[in-house]
Formats: structure tokens, sequence, C-alpha cells
């Protein structure tokens, strides 16, 4: 799916409808010792087995694309909901 580089939409801090830079979001790198992960990790620890099951394969075969969305008045940033898509192609 073609995307724009440049979209006309409503910005919240701004209160008003302004051109925003459309890029894609990408999840920054996991940190071991982060709160959540060293909890994950003594979850899984000792005996019981693992706490989720482990994914063998994947029932899906596209994933959700979420854009960012960038003011270009006030520069504020904030993320679109993504939607299900193959490829996303931003032009």
């Amino acid at each position: 799916m073609n995307v724009p580089k440049e979209i006309n939409t409503y910005c919240p801090k701004c209160k008003t409808h302004t051109v925003h830079t459309v890029s894609l979001y990408k999840a920054g790198k996991r940190r071991a010792l982060a709160a959540g992960e060293r909890a994950h990790a003594r979850e899984k620890i000792g005996y019981g087995g693992q706490k989720y099951p482990l994914q063998r394969e994947f029932a899906k075969t596209t994933k959700k694309q979420t854009l960012r969305l960038k003011c270009k008045t006030c520069n504020y940033m904030y993320h679109k909901d993504g939607i299900r898509l193959r490829k996303l192609q931003i032009q």
C-alpha cells in the first residue's frame, strides 16, 4: 500500500488540521535489565514449564503497521493505529 510522505490531518496539540510527516513506527531495542523483562525471566525459571506457550508457527501472513505522524508546526508526534497489510511504501 502506498502512503504519502506528508498528510493533512488533525493535530491534538494544535487542535487544528495541519500538515504531518509520515514515517513507519519501529519498536526500540529491548532492554534485558528492564523491570518487565526481569519479571518475565523470573517466571520462566524453575519447574512448572514455560509460562506462555511458545509459538511454533504463525497463523497470520501480515503484520499491523503503525504510522508515526509528526506535526510540522509544533513537532508533536503521535501514532496512528495500524492496518493489516503485506507491504507499506511511503512515497
